[in-house]
C-alpha cells in the first residue's frame, strides 16, 4: 500500500500542475456561477479537475504515511 500511496501522490501532483496550466489557458469562469454552472465552461471543468487531483494527492500522502491504518 505504501507504493500505491506514493504513486497516487505523484499522480495527484502531476495532475494538479497539468490542470492548473490548462485552466489558465482556458480563460476565466464568469463571476457568480455555482460549481454546477461553471462545469459548462472549459475553465470550470479544469478547475474541478485540479481539485480532484489535489484530493488524489492528499489521499496518496495518507496511504504512503499510514499504509495499514493506525
Amino acid at each position: 500500500m505504501r507504493n500505491f500511496g506514493g504513486f497516487m501522490l505523484v499522480l495527484g501532483i502531476v495532475g494538479f500542475l497539468y490542470c492548473s496550466s490548462r485552466a489558465s489557458d482556458a480563460g476565466a469562469v464568469p463571476e457568480g456561477k455555482s460549481i454546477s454552472e461553471s462545469l459548462e465552461y472549459d475553465a470550470g471543468r479544469w478547475e474541478v479537475a485540479r481539485y480532484v487531483c489535489a484530493g488524489i494527492g492528499a489521499f496518496g500522502l495518507l496511504m504512503a504515511m499510514f499504509p495499514k491504518g493506525r
